[in-house]
């Protein structure tokens, strides 16, 4: 007799790994970069009345040290007299804190002058102006009415970042009720707006905007983006001149004039223009060594807050108060060591890179060598995805440059004089499409054999995928005349 279907209740013993929440704290604090850190840290301090941080002109602690030093705390059943006890170390182990903070050094350390010219650095940044706002303030130098004006607005506020109207004027009479005249009225005294070509509906109207503006609405470049853009995208340049009746030097003169119009009008006011980056770590040469420095301006200096301290002091506290007070001293200790613990990693990360990368440091790019994240998590005794976390978002600050952590791990080749990374590999292949004839270019292919000859053994379409990667067109497309 079967069973009749319904809901049961079925007891099943499973074992399941699930990370401690402490863990995945640790983990979390070891992947953000210094901006996410701050405002976790910055979170947690509304969060625990017991820390607080320390002021960023006073040089920072080695919490290693002094988090080997400390008593751990104990369970919650601890006695009054116990519980005054692992106070009385806590108190001590904050004095000789900010003891060590008044006394020693650390990197980054500034003095007065300098502290005021860094903050009146950060100060002068201005934000930049965007591209509705720069359009929407030359709308008030039109004499458009308060009716235009508004469907003005409407139209910039539909460009995207590129300064393209990609929304169909049909679809916004429809979706706004506004006639189409208007619409292409307004659309008409915008495209006279800087940046030239800004309101254009497609890459072939914005170089027509932009070619009108030189007088050249009747030149054989405007002829040419009209009737061929697609073939001089292609740069079927033959094709073009059959058509127009031109000889090939002439249609490659119209195509270098061409290539100096801009295709993304917006581009100039861009988000991406604003973007700053800090080192997390720097890379310094002193005396023929090179030296790996944290950068520890962005990083919070936590300690616990005096004033519980001395309100512990007094002993008229609860049970309650003390426990809560015990829960929150455990939570801000956790904090700041997984600070350091995440500061150290980082550190002993760059350490092993800059050993291995020293011919990098020492001559470029091409000398970058093959690692992978399983070479330095071995070497510092930690697992591959910690060293993947720790890279993540991280950047560092070399004598050539700044480069993301992740740069330095990169596959390579095995060659006669030793391994070789993916990134020298692409370097030279840049190199040599940049030395190449215009007129007779590289194929993939030759490149190969060149590559060949010099002791690297590639693939044809390992080239052609370098090469995709570089952003260099093909040998056909590269071709001049």
């Amino acid at each position: 007799m079967s069973q009749a279907p319904g809901l049961q209740q079925v007891q099943r013993l499973t074992l399941q790994q699930v990370l401690a929440p402490q863990l995945q704290q640790s983990l979390h604090l070891l992947q953000v970069n210094a901006l996410e850190l701050d405002a976790l840290v910055h979170e947690e301090l509304q969060q625990n009345p017991l820390l607080e941080e320390e002021p960023k002109d006073k040089p920072e602690v080695d919490v290693e040290a002094a988090a080997a030093e400390r008593e751990p705390l104990p369970d919650e059943s601890a006695s009054d007299d116990d519980f005054k006890q692992e106070f009385e170390v806590l108190s001590k182990l904050d004095d000789e804190w900010r003891e060590y903070f008044a006394q020693t050094n650390s990197f980054r350390g500034r003095s007065v002058e300098q502290e005021e010219q860094h903050q009146h650095f950060f100060d002068s940044i201005v934000e930049r102006e965007s591209l509705s706002q720069h359009l929407l303030g030359q709308v008030d130098d039109t004499d458009l009415s308060a009716e235009d004006r508004k469907v003005a607005e409407l139209l910039i506020g539909s460009l995207n970042d590129d300064g393209y109207l990609l929304t169909s004027l049909e679809e916004l009479a429809v979706n706004t009720g506004l006639p189409m005249e208007q619409l292409e009225r307004v659309l008409h005294v915008i495209q006279t707006f800087h940046p030239v070509g800004v309101g254009a509906r497609n890459l072939r109207e914005c170089l027509l905007i932009q070619l009108e503006r030189l007088g050249k609405s009747e030149s054989l470049e405007a002829a040419v983006v009209s009737r061929h853009l697609d073939d001089l995208g292609r740069k079927r340049y033959n094709d073009i001149g059959r058509s127009l009746n031109l000889t090939i030097e002439d249609v490659q003169r119209i195509a270098n004039f061409i290539s100096t119009l801009e295709p993304k009008p917006g581009r100039l006011f861009s988000p991406e223009q604003d973007q700053y980056v800090a080192p997390d770590v720097i890379v310094q040469e002193v005396d023929g060594h090179y030296v790996v420095l944290l950068n520890n301006d962005q990083v919070p200096r936590l300690r616990i807050s005096n004033t519980y301290k001395e309100l512990m002091a007094g002993g008229e506290q609860t049970r309650e108060a003390r426990s809560y007070i015990r829960e929150k001293i455990r939570a801000g200790k956790f904090l700041i060591k997984c600070i350091h613990q995440r500061q150290e990693t980082i550190h002993n990360i760059a350490k092993v890179i800059v050993e291995h990368q020293k011919g990098f440091l020492d001559n470029g790019l091409s000398h970058l060598k093959p690692l992978t994240m399983n070479q330095v998590a071995e070497k510092i005794g930690v697992h591959e995805t910690t060293v993947s976390r720790a890279v993540a978002n991280k950047y560092m600050q070399t004598p050539h440059g700044l480069f993301e952590m992740k740069f330095f791990f990169t596959p390579g080749f095995e060659t006669a004089g030793g391994a070789l990374s993916n990134a020298s590999v692409k370097e030279q292949i840049a190199k040599l499409i940049e030395r190449e004839s215009p007129t007779t270019p590289l194929s993939d292919q030759e490149i190969v054999a060149i590559l060949k000859e010099q002791g690297i053994p590639i693939a044809r379409r390992t080239v052609a995928k370098y090469r995709s990667e570089l952003n260099i067109l093909p040998s056909n497309l590269r071709k001049t005349f």
